[in-house]
């Protein structure tokens, strides 16, 4: 059984305020995971980024892994564009284990993230990536990329992230 599903963004439609996307950041993201979870012992299968969100879920759905993580960044609605900052991580509302994961999640993300006051973790039913996938699941918000700020602190550290997305995940999986 893989231990980890790794869902970075599909939405190349979601562009970063400086250049670039969400689909290309959290890919990245992603990309710089992969050798600390290989090196960590920790299976994993990936989306592809050709996909629908609906596709990444399917094929999440055809293994049994033990934690699926979508990976995003924000953007605030028009009226607050580039205004907010923060790092949200959802997990479905009646998932135990899906609140234990983004529980772990947000308290390593808080060590790195410049204003750790700003990582919140939210419970929500609507989230389809956490409301269709068989295993536990969180979506974590990374930073908001209409806010310079955040785009920039997201661009700067991605191998940062990504190592303590790491860290998370082999908690969660007590590794």
């Amino acid at each position: 059984m893989p231990d980890l599903f790794l869902s970075p963004s599909t939405q190349e439609f979601n562009p970063y305020i400086d250049g670039g996307n969400e689909e290309y950041y959290m890919n990245l993201i992603a990309d710089a995971m992969e050798p600390y979870l290989r090196e960590q012992g920790i299976s994993f299968s990936r989306n592809d980024p050709s996909l629908s969100v609906a596709g990444s879920v399917s094929l999440s759905n055809s293994k049994p892994h033990r934690l699926h993580l979508a990976l995003h960044s924000n953007a605030s609605p028009a009226a607050s564009a580039g205004k907010n900052r923060g790092v949200q991580i959802y997990y479905y509302a009646t998932s135990r284990r899906g609140e234990r994961a983004a529980e772990i999640f947000a308290e390593n993300y808080r060590r790195i993230y410049p204003d750790p006051s700003r990582v919140k973790i939210i419970p929500t039913t609507t989230l389809y990536e956490l409301k269709r996938t068989t295993a536990p699941a969180i979506l974590i918000e990374t930073a908001f990329h209409d806010n310079r700020e955040d785009a920039r602190w997201i661009r700067e550290n991605i191998d940062e992230i990504a190592e303590n997305l790491v860290l998370s995940v082999m908690q969660y999986l007590g590794k």
